[in-house]
């Protein structure tokens, strides 16, 4: 049994991390300070050592890793529109947290830290898919500050020998991603909307596309990132390998869930990419990573925990 901490463990992904910890028999704390995090997400995974705070105060920091082996770095504001919007809030969660929390890893001795990167790193260049070695290009204050927490990463495991490794995201979806807040990603809103016969808006022309995840692809590899051989240092995308156009995601859904609206255009936004696609051949050798839940059956496990929710609210 390990001792793993999950930063932004109240949150869609670090939930999940958690539930999964939990299930192998470790010992999890989680840190978060609820601003996008809700307890509610972990009511139901026992034994969980629960502690609220800012990551972006060192102490907090500090208390959060004092004696794990493990550290799952989650917390974030994932939203590029929102940081857009307010860079400086983002900024604070994103980079200076990040900071933060590689300072008090280092000092404890953490065996290693898996940092949860993101593909807004790659940028619109034109080439598909997308592979580690390029250069990044990004669009937006969320992706910069990403970015910077992948280098503070790698910067650590050379300069203080801190075990570090980035696992890019792709479009993560799937169980207790909030549809209540815009921010959201635009599955769970297009969920929301059609289940409510609601219509969704589209940004753009709804033909760019994204490497759609399903979330237990990524906590499989996010945990095969934390004791993999030789990773420390690296940049690792964990998708599916495939993509999806907006339009095709909203036709999907609308035939799962019986729905007979159209969608809404507005204009494209702000710092959005056009095309998403992971090279994910650098996770399948050096983690062992395949991914076992495909798009149309992780949309089916979403549509089917949404609405078990809402009945339950009801």
């Amino acid at each position: 049994m390990a001792f793993y901490l999950v930063t932004g463990g109240a949150g869609f992904i670090g939930s999940h991390l958690a539930e999964e910890l939990v299930r192998r028999g470790h010992r999890v704390r989680v840190v978060d300070n609820l601003a996008t995090g809700k307890r509610r997400n972990l009511v139901h995974v026992p034994g969980v050592e629960f502690l609220e705070g800012d990551l972006a105060d060192l102490e907090v920091a500090r208390r959060a890793v004092e004696g794990v082996e493990f550290v799952l770095h989650q917390a974030a504001i994932p939203s590029v529109p929102r940081s857009v919007a307010d860079p400086l809030t983002s900024h604070r969660a994103n980079a200076d947290a990040t900071l933060n929390v590689l300072i008090a890893a280092r000092d404890a001795r953490v065996r290693r830290l898996v940092y949860a990167g993101s593909s807004s790193a790659y940028g619109d260049t034109p080439t598909l898919p997308k592979v580690e070695t390029m250069a990044p290009a990004p669009l937006s204050p969320y992706a910069l500050q990403k970015l910077v927490g992948e280098q503070y990463c790698q910067l650590f495991t050379r300069l203080y020998g801190l075990e570090a490794v980035t696992v890019r995201y792709f479009n993560v979806f799937g169980p207790r991603q909030d549809p209540s807040s815009p921010y959201s990603g635009v599955i769970s809103l297009f969920i929301s909307a059609l289940s409510e016969g609601r219509a969704p808006t589209i940004y753009g022309d709804g033909e760019q596309t994204r490497d759609f995840t399903y979330v237990a692809n990524v906590v499989d590899g996010v945990l095969r990132a934390s004791d993999a051989p030789g990773v420390a240092g690296t940049v690792i995308n964990v998708a599916t390998g495939g993509r999806v156009s907006i339009n095709a995601l909203f036709r999907a859904l609308r035939d799962l869930i019986g729905a007979r609206v159209e969608p809404v255009y507005a204009p494209a936004r702000a710092g959005d990419v056009r095309h998403s696609q992971a090279d994910i051949d650098r996770a399948r050798r050096l983690l062992g990573y395949e991914p076992t839940v495909g798009f149309e059956d992780g949309l089916r496990k979403t549509i089917d925990w949404y609405r078990a929710s809402q009945a339950a609210i009801a």
